[in-house]
């Protein structure tokens, strides 16, 4: 999985669609082009049961890390070794969230060596939930929130995109996610392929490969360079 995503829900939405309550104070807001160590909303359980709303950095820190510089390369952790890596698997076991997005954006490269962006997103415009475990480090006298997103294997026309995806968790399995791990196995399975049918795979603009830009113009949909020649073509 590239490490761009989008996530535009406001706190009272998110908390709506997740029965969470909202410990953001505020600081959920639009991101159409989330990067590595950007601070984004999750949702966890509390102590108590109940599920917060929370705001965490994307890359996670385990709490024996020295600093915080590792932090853009644990953004990612792979479903097939989350269980035993001595970095996730604390998190894994104890400690896993949901991450909401609007979608995630991969690279293809074209023919002559352009990079195309495309941008996977559910066609019907519901709200995407990412598999993620979460762990707090402390940073200095303040203590920071951070996760990172499970990753597996592609599958279906999403292959076709990046050998990756993010473990992808329909509204029926939050519960078990965020729930005691009672079978592990059955946790990391990727979603019915039915359900990933729903999931559009849409061309985007270049845009969204700079940082620095943001906006609703990244998700838009833009026609493929192969069809605007064979478009030109029909002119003549």
């Amino acid at each position: 999985m590239c490490g761009r995503y989008a996530t535009t829900r406001s706190a009272g939405d998110l908390s709506a669609l997740f029965e969470s309550y909202d410990e953001t104070g505020g600081e959920v807001g639009p991101d159409w082009n989330v990067a590595p160590t950007d601070p984004v909303p999750l949702v966890r359980l509390a102590p108590e049961g109940h599920r917060l709303l929370s705001v965490g950095r994307w890359g996670l820190l385990p709490h024996w890390a020295r600093t915080a510089a590792g932090a853009a390369r644990m953004i990612n952790a792979r479903a097939e070794t989350v269980a035993t890596s001595r970095a996730y698997a604390p998190s894994f076991a104890r400690r896993r969230c949901l991450v909401p997005a609007d979608g995630w954006y991969e690279w293809v490269r074209e023919p002559g060596g352009r990079r195309q962006p495309y941008f996977m997103t559910p066609r019907d415009g519901s709200v995407l939930s990412f598999a993620g475990i979460w762990s707090v480090w402390a940073a200095g006298d303040a203590e920071l929130l951070t996760f990172s997103v499970l990753t597996t294997p592609a599958v279906g026309e999403l292959a076709e995109v990046h050998d990756r995806m993010p473990l992808l968790l329909p509204r029926e399995r939050w519960a078990d996610w965020l729930g005691p791990a009672e079978d592990p196995a059955a946790l990391l399975a990727p979603p019915p392929g039915e359900w990933l049918a729903g999931l559009e795979i849409r061309p985007v603009a270049p845009a969204v490969g700079d940082v620095r830009n943001d906006g609703p113009e990244l998700t838009a949909r833009v026609p493929l360079a192969r069809e605007e020649a064979a478009a030109d073509m029909t002119l003549f």
